[in-house]
C-alpha cells in the first residue's frame, strides 16, 4: 500500500473515484509479468473498476455512475483513470458486484460462444473452472445461446454442486486421470463439440483430444502457466479446430463491447443471469486475494474495497 496522487486524465479520458475494483486471474499474471502485455514498473495493477465520476469526458458527466475497464492499469486504487471508449454507464438498479462481473468476465463469456466458437444449436458444451467468473456465467449462457448438454468441471463438490445449480446438466472433477473418457462419458458417450478451457496443461490436451470431428476448444487463459504444443496432424486427423479469445482485442471494435454489454445487462435484469460474487476484500488485503484465486479457494466474482 502506497500514498499516489489523485491521477490526471488526459483527453479521451475519465477520472473515477473507485467503489469496487474488479479481480481477474490475469491480474495475477501481471502482477508476475507474465501477462500477454508485458509491464512496466512503477505498476498500480487492476483491470476494472465501477464508482462515480469525478472529472468527465463527452457525455460522461461528473456524477454519472459508470463501470470500466481502465486498459490493465490502476483499478486497485480509490481513483483511477480509464479511457472514455471502455466507460459505461450503469442501468439503474444493478449493484457494484453484478455490473463488475458483467464487464471483463461477462463479455468474454459472451463472446467465447458468438465470437470465437460460433456455437451451432444443439452442440455440446464443456465449461472448464465452471465456478469461476467466466465459468459460471459461460454456463448460464450456454442453452440460452443454444447448446445441447452442458458439461462443467470444477475441483471441488461445492463448486460442483454451485455448477449443476447454474444449469450445467452434469459436473466432473477435472483432475480425474483421465479427462478425456470422464467428458465422453458424462456427454452420454458421445465426443464433445465445443470446450471453453483456460487451464492448459493437461486439461488441454486432454479436452482436444476429446472434441468429435468439427469440435473446437476456445482457449482464453493459462492458468496453470502450462503451454502446450499443438501438432497440425492431430488437428488435420480430427477435424478439430483451437481459437484464442482474448478480450483486449475487442478494445479497439466499440461495436464488440456496448452490445453486447447491453445484451448482459438486460439478461440480469429481466432475472436471467446469476451473478456469483465471491467475496469482497479490502485493499489492504489484496495479497491474500491473489493468493486465495491462485490456489483455487475462491467461486464467482472477487472484488476490491479501496475505501480499507
Amino acid at each position: 500500500m502506497t500514498d499516489l496522487p489523485v491521477p490526471e486524465p488526459e483527453d479521451g479520458e475519465v477520472l473515477i473515484k473507485v467503489a469496487r475494483a474488479g479481480v481477474n486471474f490475469a491480474d495475477t499474471h501481471q502482477r508476475e509479468n507474465a501477462y500477454i502485455a508485458k509491464q512496466e514498473l512503477p505498476l498500480v495493477p487492476g483491470g476494472e473498476v465501477v464508482g462515480v465520476v469525478e472529472r468527465g469526458a463527452g457525455e460522461l458527466t461528473e456524477g454519472t455512475r459508470v463501470v470500466a475497464m481502465t486498459g490493465g492499469r490502476g483499478g486497485y486504487a480509490e481513483y483511477a483513470l480509464a479511457p472514455a471508449a471502455t466507460t459505461f454507464p450503469l442501468p439503474d438498479g444493478v449493484d457494484d458486484g453484478t455490473a463488475l462481473a458483467l464487464l471483463i468476465q461477462g463479455l468474454t463469456a459472451w463472446h467465447l460462444f458468438r465470437t470465437s466458437a460460433q456455437l451451432r444449436p444443439g452442440e455440446s458444451v464443456v465449461v472448464h473452472s465452471a465456478a469461476g467468473g467466466v465459468g459460471s456465467l459461460a454456463l448460464q449462457l450456454a442453452k440460452p445461446f443454444g447448446a445441447g448438454r452442458t458439461i462443467a468441471t470444477a475441483s471441488s463438490e461445492d463448486k460442483r454442486a454451485l455448477a449443476l445449480e447454474l444449469g450445467a446438466d452434469a459436473a466432473i472433477d477435472y483432475r480425474v486421470d483421465d479427462l478425456r473418457a470422464a467428458l465422453v462419458e458424462a456427454n452420454a458417450a458421445r465426443e464433445v463439440d465445443v470446450v471453453l478451457e483456460m487451464a492448459g496443461g493437461r486439461v488441454l490436451e486432454q479436452s482436444l483430444a476429446a472434441l468429435a470431428p468439427f469440435g473446437r476448444v476456445v482457449v482464453y487463459g493459462i492458468s496453470t502457466r502450462e503451454q502446450v504444443q499443438i501438432s497440425s496432424g492431430s488437428l488435420l486427423r480430427g477435424s478439430k479446430g483451437v481459437v484464442g479469445f482474448w478480450l483486449m482485442h475487442c478494445l479497439e471494435r466499440p461495436q464488440m463491447l456496448r452490445e453486447p454489454l447491453r445484451d448482459l445487462y438486460d439478461r440480469a435484469a429481466r432475472g436471467e443471469l446469476r451473478t456469483v460474487v465471491g467475496g469482497t476484500y479490502p485493499l489492504s488485503d489484496v495479497r491474500r486475494v491473489h493468493e486465495d484465486l491462485v490456489a483455487r479457494r475462491t467461486s464467482g466474482k472477487l472484488v476490491i474495497d479501496p475505501s480499507s
